[in-house]
């Protein structure tokens, strides 16, 4: 046996055992050739023969692997052999091997086909699962080619068939993966996918594939965010809502879900948009780097080219389909819009409405350069709608603050500005309208990122704002109506200052009555009392204005933020806000400055162009008949559901009492409250032009220069009925009737009347002193007032003047100075500088001293004089001295003028 071995290993075999542990995985396992398996086949198939052939085989032959048959065989040999004996061992031996080799081959045959089938759709399975579509389909692809060489073999075609069918599988989750891409873009996601329909050369009928899921996706998505609120209110199981039509659907949304809902759907369609956009990046991207790097992806000219053509394709459809998913979205959410009667939103919520729809026209802009031309026709149907109704209630609503409003003031801090409520905070993130965009501060701040770039990472543009009701806190109102002591001290201090007091005020001066000499100088206590003109010496110089004029203003800024988020409705808007400008004149003028005698006054109180503007309010927004008042023919209830009532002046304001000044207080606070606001108008004009469109500016420009314009002239108006009853003229008069005019020699001291008449000035001072410490009479109110009551006192003295039968030279003389008593004191109550209407009186006593030919002309030029006023200068001036033809001849003339109008 050592000398078998021996042989073996000098001749460099190695016994069968050993090449068996030799062999490599493959070879020791490998399936028969085709020669062998036939071989084998042809070896006798009698199953039972067959098994008692394996059944005599020794059992030690199955113990381990690491049995060494050759040994044992060795071991076993006799030590004297047998030839005979050795070739029939060996036979049976080849028998037992050939037996196993059989059953071996059939069961491989057997089991070929599952075998082939298990390793391949666990692997495949595996890799779809890991998002491996390319390995997959490189799997297939290469399985397919190797199986293409044995095609002929009947179990590779069947293995052919069965790899094309997993191929088309792949497709179909290919598919699926590829839709997912159209709400939740993932780049490594998407970039798999697009590898994979690049192996299967399929890379246009994947972009057409996209697009159709992102139109399926649009659809989806709206439908089911609608149908989860409507059925989440409906409060019931029922199925009928899945079945509806989206359009249906949307009309079944309740009040209280219709913002959420909204928001939410807004929300979803920006997931689907921003998915679109970010495709368009890696397209973009991944251009960018073929270019870079020519030819690395195709293997020849032919293949570059069609790649070109491919590229051209997926950016060519990726463009396009950008205004195609825009429009898709909105026609959905019009649909969803106008589903809905927004007419009877709250304000509050409406603003909400606007600000969503206002945020996703911005995407859309953002996304493709589209104007939303859908959304903005159906957000200004429902605008229109809703702030045609608001606007009415708004309106009737002023009307009831107007007739409630006492006229009294509503205390603000003296820096007070509009700017610091709420609803005018939207102006402090626009630019400033008034300075162009080249005169603009340079800012250092960084340029604002469009939604895409600021929500590239997460989060959602269209995520409802929590308001921080601490950061809103308004503090526009002073503590107990009146500024801290610090602030009175320094307005005090102002008043101390000797800067602006004229120097004759600072001088010594002569007692007029008595004609002593001063005692000591004019002390800074009386310097401070006689800057008279402004009353509000105990006051600061915050705004004037009431309740109403607060709640007004405020209007006007939710009116702003409205057209400032729909612009399209700007002009609608802008109309409504002159509308309640307009009452608000109107009203104050009908409570306060309506009366019939300006007209006989003389003073042309009303200018023209502010008749033409009550003229046209009343015409306009005034329902008259409503209000009992007969003007102007029956309007139609569809023009009278337009109008507003005439509104009526609060029972709880008098104004008939003396000691008030005829309700001076309420007075200045109606009037300084309109000419407040007319100024907050004039600082939102700028801002007002900016939004308003081309062709309608004019209407802007009318209404600032006709109507908010003319909102000082009513103090004209308003204040005269005080001047006119706050000085006793009539006493007056009949004091003047009863002067002895015709004297011979010249006085020295003036006539009582003016001393009384100074006294009703004085009294009138120390009134409008007590009216200031209620309410704050500002500098043009106190000149307006003394202006009236020293016109009024001075067209008086004329009148008195002009009913004088009899008057000698020195009576004129003593008229004279009697004035200049007057004017000499007058002086010394206001600093109203012109005093008013002095040449009036001056040039009436004047005439006295004209010759006949000198009053012809007197009379042409000078027709701010009555006819009576005229006539008596003829008669009792130079009636004495002149003919009666000529005095006829000057009569006519009088007769002849062409009185202005006033």
């Amino acid at each position: 046996m050592q000398k078998i071995k021996s042989l073996m290993a000098r001749q460099g075999l190695k016994s069968p055992q050993e090449s068996v542990v030799d062999m490599s995985p493959v070879e020791s396992f490998r399936t028969p050739s085709k020669e062998e398996l036939r071989e084998l086949r042809e070896q006798p198939t009698d199953p039972q023969a067959e098994q008692e052939i394996i059944d005599s085989i020794e059992e030690v032959y199955f113990s381990s692997d690491s049995f060494d048959m050759v040994q044992y065989e060795l071991e076993k040999l006799p030590p004297d052999l047998n030839l005979l004996e050795l070739e029939e061992y060996r036979d049976k031996l080849k028998r037992q091997q050939a037996a196993v080799s059989k059953r071996v081959a059939d069961l491989i045959l057997e089991k070929q086909p599952s075998y082939v089938k298990q390793r391949t759709d666990v692997r495949l399975s595996e890799m779809l699962e890991e998002e491996d579509y390319s390995g997959a389909i490189q799997l297939c692809l290469e399985c397919q080619k190797a199986a293409s060489t044995f095609k002929h073999y009947h179990c590779i075609s069947e293995l052919n068939s069965k790899l094309q069918d997993t191929l088309e599988q792949i497709e179909e989750q290919l598919d699926v993966a590829l839709s997912k891409t159209c709400k939740h873009f993932d780049v490594s996601h998407y970039t798999k996918v697009q590898l994979a329909y690049k192996l299967l050369g399929k890379t246009q009928t994947a972009m057409d594939q996209l697009h159709m899921h992102f139109t399926q996706a649009i659809h989806n998505t709206v439908f089911q965010v609608v149908l989860g609120y409507v059925e989440l209110c409906a409060g019931n199981a029922d199925t009928k809502f899945q079945k509806m039509q989206y359009k249906d659907l949307c009309t079944h949304i309740t009040t209280d879900s219709y913002i959420p809902c909204l928001t939410d759907l807004c929300k979803a369609l920006w997931e689907v948009m921003l998915s679109y956009h970010l495709t368009m990046q890696w397209h973009d991207e991944h251009y960018k780097e073929e270019e870079a790097t020519p030819g690395a992806d195709d293997s020849s000219a032919e293949g570059s080219d069609e790649s070109t053509v491919g590229r051209s394709y997926v950016k060519k459809k990726l463009e396009h389909g950008l205004t195609r998913i825009w429009q898709d979205v909105q026609l959905k959410v019009k649909v969803y819009l106008l589903g809905t009667d927004v007419s009877n939103f709250k304000y509050d919520d409406f603003i909400v409405v606007l600000d969503v729809i206002s945020r996703l026209m911005q995407v859309g802009e953002e996304f493709c350069g589209s104007k939303s031309e859908v959304l903005q026709e159906s957000i200004k149907r429902q605008s229109v709608n809703y702030f045609k109704n608001y606007h009415r209630t708004r309106l009737e609503e002023l009307r009831m603050f107007l007739e409630n409003e006492t006229w009294e003031l509503c205390p603000v801090k003296y820096n007070f500005s509009i700017a610091q409520l709420h609803e005018f905070k939207f102006m402090g993130q626009c630019r400033s309208p008034s300075v162009s965009p080249s005169r603009q501060p340079e800012s250092t701040e960084p340029v604002e990122l469009s939604l895409f770039e600021q929500y590239l990472q997460g989060g959602n543009p269209f995520e409802m704002q929590i308001d921080n009701k601490e950061e809103e806190t308004e503090d526009v109102l002073a503590s107990n109506g009146y500024e801290s002591d610090e602030l009175e001290k320094s307005v005090y201090q102002d008043y101390d200052s000797d800067s602006d007091v004229p120097e004759e005020l600072k001088q010594d001066y002569v007692d007029e009555q008595t004609g002593d000499a001063p005692v000591k100088s004019v002390s800074r206590e009386t310097l401070r009392s006689q800057k008279r003109s402004d009353y509000n010496l105990n006051r600061t110089n915050a705004p004037i204005l009431t309740n109403t004029t607060l709640n007004m203003i405020r209007l006007v800024g939710k009116y702003m933020q409205m057209m400032n988020i729909l612009k399209p409705i700007a002009f609608d808007v802008i109309h409504s806000v002159s509308q309640l400008f307009d009452y608000y004149l109107y009203a104050v003028y009908t409570f306060f400055g309506r009366n019939d005698m300006y007209e006989s006054s003389g003073l042309g109180l009303i200018s023209s162009r502010l008749k033409t503007t009550l003229s046209r309010i009343q015409e306009s927004l005034i329902d008259v008949e409503a209000g009992g008042e007969n003007a102007g023919p029956h309007a139609s209830p569809e023009e009278r559901k337009e109008k507003v009532p005439s509104p009526h002046l609060s029972q709880l304001v008098v104004l008939t009492a003396s000691d008030t000044l005829y309700g001076l207080a309420e007075r200045v606070v109606a009037t300084e409250s309109l000419v407040f606001l007319a100024e907050q108008f004039e600082f939102l004009q700028p801002h007002l032009d900016t939004i308003m469109p081309s062709a309608k500016k004019p209407f802007l420009q009318q209404f600032y220069s006709q109507t908010v314009s003319t909102a000082s002239e009513l103090r004209k108006p308003i204040y005269w009925i005080v001047a006119a009853k706050a000085i006793d003229y009539e006493q007056m008069l009949l004091l003047m009737a009863g002067v002895k005019w015709d004297i011979k020699e010249i006085m020295s001291q003036h006539n009582v009347y003016v001393d009384v008449l100074l006294k009703e000035f004085e009294k009138f001072n120390q009134r409008l002193g007590d009216v200031s410490k209620i309410v704050r009479i500002p500098l043009p109110v106190s000149n307006v007032l003394w202006e009236h009551c020293i016109r009024l006192a001075n067209r008086t003295l004329v009148e008195g003047y002009a009913n004088v039968k009899k008057c000698s030279n020195e009576g004129r003389a003593l008229m004279q100075l009697d004035f200049q008593q007057f004017l000499m004191k007058l002086e010394k109550l206001t600093d109203l500088r012109p005093i008013p209407d002095k040449e009036f009186v001056e040039t009436y006593i004047k005439a006295y001293y004209l010759t006949e030919n000198d009053m012809e002309q007197f009379i042409k030029n000078h027709r701010e004089y009555s006819m009576k006023q005229l006539t008596n200068l003829v008669n009792v001036c130079l009636g004495s001295h002149i003919n009666k033809k000529a005095r006829q001849k000057l009569l006519a003339a009088i007769d002849d003028i062409d009185r202005p109008k006033r």
